[in-house]
């Protein structure tokens, strides 16, 4: 099985490109980021290039997070502002060869609003040769978020039947409050554009909680997933102490 680091988490207290080098250092195949944007690109680009490691995905800003904003593109009101966002991480990630771009909803949205502005993104995105992800969050962590279920998602998916429109399946989120996660990722496996997993419930090492990503991984590989594990988890302490789940797990399924 091969590993991707999400550097919005992981190596936290460094600056960007340093948790780059940090992730190949400790062995992962592929990264992954929340907000890069404070980063110039070309310097995260430069620390791609020295590693070798890919970037998977990044996403569009969360809007005014002291105001509780959690994502711009399905709130009624605020298109000018969601095209913004959409546009400045699809230039991001060309800059830094990243595969994808997660589309942000926001909370209390419109499904129509959303839908509008997925199309956009996915016309946008497709032009620079990417993925557009959308991410269902769970209830307790983001209340209010327009993105509630991978039911959800996944009928969304489908009724825009755009090629680039991909599901975000964060284990997490979905172990949350979904219940059955392999059943769940077998339900929406063709739309899948990305998996994430943590420790359930406090989001924390993998390796602790109540799902056994030990079985459950193998699973999700079995059930058709070939790309990386995106780990997008928060450490106790010091990643690197926390990375004993990755080795374990590199032994158990080289």
């Amino acid at each position: 099985m091969r590993f991707s680091a999400n550097l919005g988490f992981l190596w936290a207290d460094l600056p960007l490109p340093e948790r780059v080098l940090a992730a190949s250092d400790a062995g992962f195949d592929a990264v992954e980021c929340h907000f890069p944007y404070d980063t110039p690109a070309p310097v995260v680009a430069d620390a791609l290039a020295r590693t070798g490691l890919p970037m998977l995905a990044l996403n569009t800003r969360p809007g005014d997070t002291s105001k509780g904003e959690f994502g711009l593109c399905a709130l009624p009101g605020r298109q000018t502002e969601a095209r913004g966002a959409i546009d400045e991480a699809i230039a991001y990630a060309r800059v830094i060869a990243a595969r994808a771009v997660h589309v942000m909803a926001g909370r209390d949205g419109d499904d129509a609003c959303y839908r509008q502005a997925l199309r956009y993104a996915c016309a946008q995105a497709g032009a620079a040769e990417l993925s557009v992800l959308i991410e269902p969050l769970n209830p307790f962590d983001v209340p209010g978020y327009f993105l509630k279920s991978t039911a959800q998602a996944a009928e969304i998916i489908q009724d825009l039947n755009l090629p680039n429109l991909k599901l975000m399946f964060d284990c997490y989120h979905v172990a949350r409050s979904e219940g059955d996660v392999l059943a769940r990722f077998r339900a929406v496996s063709p739309m899948v554009g990305h998996v994430q997993f943590a420790g359930v419930p406090d989001r924390g090492e993998p390796d602790r909680g109540r799902v056994d990503y030990g079985a459950l991984l193998p699973e999700i590989a079995a059930a058709g997933w070939r790309q990386p594990f995106g780990a997008e988890y928060r450490p106790s302490g010091p990643t690197q102490a926390s990375l004993g789940w990755l080795k374990t797990l590199r032994d158990a399924h080289p």
